[in-house]
């Protein structure tokens, strides 16, 4: 190829990888990023010529997760460059710029740039040469030490929505995710007392509709067949747009499923206020065909007092009402998940059985238990100073909570034996493959090991025969 451009011909041969923590929607901006490194192929993280690390911050955990897995890359490929994106990335990006190996950080802020900032890395000049006015750091790496990497990140949020930075370069469609997240909505405005969202990604954006259709379209005609929406705070989309796109979320739902042929639409997280009852009428009317009877509500404590302090704008018996109106509307068969916080601040003991009650009595289908971590810049960070909850006290309420969501999603899990549910086929691990099984998922969210070797993105009827030792579905196609 001897008129090939040498800058391409030497991105063919690179590869990349992307390591994923957090939510669903930072999930999505890192798909994004992959969608639109098209030049270069995808690697497992050791083989990696450049390793980006798509990080949360939401906990300390989540943050020494992230500084662990570059310590372990940068160990184990010391030739690799490596991005850092992301909450952490914007929440502390001289702290991981820092970081041996680290060649460029790039907050949420920035992060529509990160494609062209990484293909930029793959040229060989690293950042010291002249760069285009769009991709000059924020701390440019003249101004910094020569140990630290350029910075791409402030608080302005000017580049954050990266879904609808991609929109018309890339087309969503299965892939090495065969259930994408289509990202419509950024940021949030609540002011949760623990929480820095408001800090780390901004005010509440959403895509605008005419996108969000389009995009379902693109996916629907790539041979899509499930899609999930996220969001950061998805249950606010809509509400920032003006004129023939001022629409709220249920009136997105019900259009992509009476305008497009989605086979199926899957809803991430929605804040419990925000389930109006014009979504769960949608639930009542597509579920269990087209619209999946999941869903997620997070809870974080079942104690009003508790709730006050986090500044969360519902109580206990708003949660319960909401879950009833969605069982009611989908039945029995819908899967209940939610989100508790362990030791908050001032957290009692009381108030802490006042949330384990809670949990008993209703019938969530699984848990996403984490430990209160106090961040800085939040209200919650100074009352963990003046009333904090001692270690040993969390991680006995924690092993309470787990045992507690263990027996509700067998419980849940084992109702479905001898029942035919609907599911797809997921991209099946080497191990489970090596049995002569598939991975798939029901269409109302419970994990299955699948007899027999089938392809990913298929939907299939299965029969459920009982769980396996790690407590998923096992099952067998059904005719």
């Amino acid at each position: 190829m001897p008129n090939a451009d040498p800058a391409t011909t030497l991105a063919e041969m690179l590869g990349f990888h992307i390591e994923h923590f957090g939510c669903r929607a930072a999930r999505a901006d890192g798909e994004a990023i992959a969608r639109n490194l098209r030049s270069l192929s995808e690697r497992e993280p050791f083989a990696a010529d450049v390793v980006i690390v798509n990080t949360c911050s939401v906990t300390a955990e989540a943050d020494r997760a992230a500084r662990a897995f570059i310590r372990r890359a940068h160990r184990r490929n010391p030739a690799a460059k490596i991005v850092v994106t992301g909450c952490y990335a914007q929440r502390a990006p001289e702290e991981l710029a820092a970081m041996a190996g680290v060649a460029a950080v790039v907050g949420n802020s920035h992060k529509a740039l990160a494609p062209a900032i990484i293909r930029e890395l793959t040229r060989g000049g690293g950042f010291a040469d002249a760069l285009p006015t769009a991709l000059v750091p924020v701390t440019s790496l003249v101004a910094a030490s020569a140990a630290q990497a350029p910075i791409w990140a402030d608080d302005r949020f000017a580049h954050s929505f990266i879904e609808e930075a991609l929109t018309g370069e890339t087309q969503l469609a299965p892939g090495a995710q065969t259930r994408p997240n289509l990202k419509i909505q950024e940021g949030c405005g609540n002011r949760c007392t623990f929480c820095v969202i408001p800090q780390t990604r901004g005010p509440s954006k959403s895509l605008p509709y005419a996108v969000v259709m389009r995009r379902v379209e693109g996916f629907v005609a790539a041979g899509g067949k499930e899609l999930v929406l996220s969001g950061i705070n998805l249950g606010m989309w809509g509400r920032d747009l003006e004129g023939p796109d001022r629409r709220n979320l249920a009136g997105l739902v019900r259009n992509i499923l009476v305008q497009t042929e989605l086979p199926r639409m899957r809803l991430s997280s929605i804040e419990p206020m925000d389930w109006s009852g014009e979504l769960t009428a949608l639930l009542r009317e597509f579920g269990g065909s087209r619209l999946a009877r999941h869903a997620h509500l997070p809870l974080q404590s079942a104690s009003d007092a508790v709730l006050r302090r986090m500044h969360r704008r519902y109580r206990p018996w708003h949660y319960a009402e909401k879950v009833a109106a969605l069982l009611d509307a989908a039945g029995p068969d819908l899967t209940l998940g939610a989100d508790v916080m362990v030791g908050f601040p001032g957290e009692t003991d009381c108030e802490f059985e006042e949330t384990q009650a809670f949990i008993r009595a209703l019938p969530f289908g699984y848990l996403h238990l984490f430990p209160f971590s106090p961040r800085p810049d939040t209200r919650a960070w100074a009352l963990h100073a003046v009333d904090p909850v001692a270690a040993w006290v969390v991680e006995e309420r924690m092993a309470a909570l787990r045992a507690l969501a263990a027996e509700k999603s067998a419980t849940h899990r084992w109702r479905f034996v001898g029942r035919t549910l609907e599911a797809i086929t997921l991209h099946t691990p080497a191990e489970l493959a090596g049995r002569r099984s598939t991975a798939a998922l029901t269409e109302n969210f419970l994990p299955v090991e699948l007899e027999g070797s089938f392809e990913a993105n298929r939907l299939m009827r299965l029969r459920v025969t009982g769980l396996n030792a790690k407590g998923e579905l096992r099952a067998c196609a059904s005719a």
